[in-house]
């Protein structure tokens, strides 16, 4: 059986968001843990809200993307934009100040740990983030780059330039490095 693609089924993204949130918190997929995700983690609120408001937009629901997006940014201070994609299982540790806009594509599993930027730069294009990438506190990505899956952002990277698959970015701009066990521990750590 082949997986539905995203934006297929409300029910199957919202399932597979729950999945992948609960798996990066270390949690089962239990009933008391499922609770946990549908009441208590912001995360995933924030997550279902915007499939919510995919939804509404794809069947002309007249107002209901517009409440839900005023909505998001009023109880959880983000802005994500009616052009973006949001992979299944995105989570955002700390929604405040987080943006993403223009047409930015995010890949399943990356996290956002807060304060993050993602869109266009003067309308010349917007970011594609690969799949389990972590954008640490304060990231700016901006303009038409492509961001491999497996990479870490570094805390207040300034990313203005393609980083590929499985490196660590850090700085203004950001310079990409192989992630290896003992650059991350000696001089790039060093950086955060």
């Amino acid at each position: 059986m082949h997986p539905k693609a995203l934006g297929q089924s409300l029910f199957y993204d919202l399932t597979q968001d729950l999945r992948l949130i609960l798996s990066y918190e270390g949690r089962a997929f239990t009933l008391k843990n499922i609770a946990w995700g549908l009441l208590a983690c912001d995360a995933y609120a924030v997550l279902a809200s915007f499939r919510l408001r995919m939804w509404a937009r794809k069947y002309h629901i007249p107002l209901l993307n517009r409440i839900l997006r005023f909505a998001q940014t009023a109880f959880y201070a983000i802005e994500l934009g009616n052009g973006i994609q949001l992979g299944h299982g995105v989570y955002f540790v700390h929604t405040v100040g987080t943006v993403i806009g223009g047409d930015a594509r995010i890949g399943e599993g990356c996290v956002f740990m807060g304060n993050n930027t993602v869109g266009a730069a003067r309308f010349q294009g917007s970011p594609e983030i690969g799949a389990y990438t972590v954008l640490g506190a304060g990231v700016r990505a901006l303009g038409r780059i492509r961001v491999g899956a497996h990479c870490f952002l570094g805390a207040n990277a300034v990313v203005v330039d393609d980083i590929p698959d499985g490196h660590l970015a850090v700085g203004i701009p950001a310079r990409a490095h192989p992630q290896t066990e003992t650059l991350i521990s000696g001089q790039i750590a060093a950086q955060f």
